[in-house]
């Protein structure tokens, strides 16, 4: 999934039930950030720290979670 700004997002899937499947995903977390900003605008952002933590155990050359 992509979100790109001006225009639509873009989602993709190995069959295209699953692009239609990610696409409802996509709407479901735009949906909870939508409703989580109404309930507070002031939250402030993750830490960039926190954010980069969680996305490299992951995904980054030393990842250790989801093998």
């Amino acid at each position: 999934m992509v979100l790109v700004g001006n225009h639509a997002p873009f989602t993709w899937g190995r069959t295209p039930e699953l692009a239609v499947y990610n696409s409802a995903v996509l709407e479901s977390l735009a949906q909870m950030a939508w409703l989580a900003e109404q309930l507070r605008k002031d939250t402030p952002r993750m830490k960039d720290s926190l954010i980069k933590k969680h996305f490299g155990r992951k995904h980054g050359p030393d990842s250790y979670y989801g093998q």
